[in-house]
């Protein structure tokens, strides 16, 4: 054993040097790209080891679909912003001052600033329910959430929103004639008034791909998945769109203008492609995914805009950060992860990221094998984070 202990401090010795002598075999890449960090699974990462992959790929936006305690202490003092999330079924609660202000008090002002959360989305895709009192109640919950924010004075750090299904738009081609459902415009008019005043960000999930696979013999795959073809032009202002996406920013930045409102910026809380679907879910493949996402993160990082909105590069949140194997409906519902939960990408987009290993050792190897393995933490610990 003391033989096998010392051939193992060798080993990582070796390694720390020529990780220090010749450069670090691992690739990190930037990306201006923020990602949902979805939950909706028994086999995920501990949110300590997502922590690191995120740093290693150098994502410092994300969004959560609550407000989860143990993901908002893991990354405490990492400089990562956060989206947090009230469920569609706290909204009836969330009008009720006493009790917007008690749930902020507990479960977001006690991570502040040491966790940087700097939105509150209220409620997900709240007009495809068709629940009427929930409508209702979307917009109250928001302001008041928003009122006990200024309460307790961290409006200014914190501001609210709620994320919206393309479902909302009525039309959406040609872009320039987008207009927002006509049975949603008594509930949409004063939450454009309120993003208006509060200065917050008007929130879609965006899916090109269902428009894919309810058409594949209309919709040109390579108008969706971002790569070289013929476009579209918008006939009334002769914009020309090369993918789908940017068409449908576009339709809803021209839907807000039909209301009255020029000065609420659109962002993107939701894209994605899945990479496995089921028989009739058409071009849920990997390789269209790692199309899809490839593509989308080089735009990212070039700050593209929209034809519309030139001078605005488009925020986008990418779905998701792993594949969630408890979520309900079609196989595609469980495969729009990046990542494996194991920490493999499911496909290549050309980022390498890193996630910590778990080390399972019988008893007689166990202190050679920790010994090499932590050592081994260290050294691409440092690298991430030097």
């Amino acid at each position: 054993m003391e033989k096998q202990i010392k051939m193992s401090y060798m080993a990582a010795s070796s390694l720390l040097l020529l990780l220090f002598f010749s450069g670090s075999p691992i690739q990190i890449l930037g990306l201006g790209v923020g990602i949902n960090y979805g939950q909706i699974a028994n086999n995920l990462p501990s949110p300590s080891r997502v922590a690191y992959l995120l740093k290693s790929l150098n994502i410092s936006r994300v969004k959560l679909y609550d407000a989860d305690l143990n993901v908002l202490l893991a990354f405490s003092h990492t400089n990562v912003d956060f989206i947090i999330g009230l469920g569609n079924e706290y909204l009836p609660n969330m009008t009720d001052p006493i009790k917007a202000r008690n749930w902020l008090q507990q479960r977001v002002q006690p991570h502040l600033p040491q966790t940087r959360i700097t939105c509150i989305t209220m409620g997900n895709e709240v007009f495809k329910t068709y629940d009427h009192q929930l409508w209702s109640n979307l917009l109250p919950a928001m302001q008041t959430v928003y009122n006990a924010l200024v309460d307790l004075g961290l409006d200014k750090q914190v501001t609210v929103t709620s994320a919206h299904s393309l479902d909302i738009l009525s039309i959406s081609f040609p872009p320039s004639a987008g207009s927002f459902r006509q049975d949603l415009g008594e509930y949409l008019h004063g939450i454009l008034n309120f993003h208006a005043e509060v200065k917050s960000p008007f929130l879609i999930n965006a899916y090109p791909y269902f428009a894919y696979k309810d058409n594949p013999n209309e919709v040109p795959l390579d108008y969706v998945l971002f790569q070289s073809n013929q476009g579209t032009v918008d006939p009334i202002t002769n914009l020309k769109y090369d993918n789908m996406l940017y068409a449908q920013v576009d339709a809803v930045y021209s839907a807000i203008k039909a209301m009255g409102h020029t000065d609420i910026e659109v962002r993107i809380s939701e894209t994605g492609w899945p990479s496995r679907g089921d028989d009739d879910e058409a071009g849920a493949t990997p390789e269209n995914a790692g199309l899809y996402n490839g593509n989308l993160l080089k735009r990212i990082e070039e700050k593209q805009s929209t034809p519309a909105k030139p001078n605005v590069p488009v925020d986008i949140y990418v779905f998701a950060l792993f594949n969630e194997n408890l979520k309900p409906g079609p196989a595609s519902e469980r495969n729009y992860g990046l990542y494996y939960p194991n920490g493999t990408p499911v496909y290549n987009i050309g980022v390498q990221g890193y996630l910590p290993g778990m080390v399972y050792t019988s008893p007689s190897t166990k202190i050679a094998l920790s010994v090499v393995s932590n050592v081994l933490f260290l050294v691409i610990a440092y690298l991430i984070f030097a």
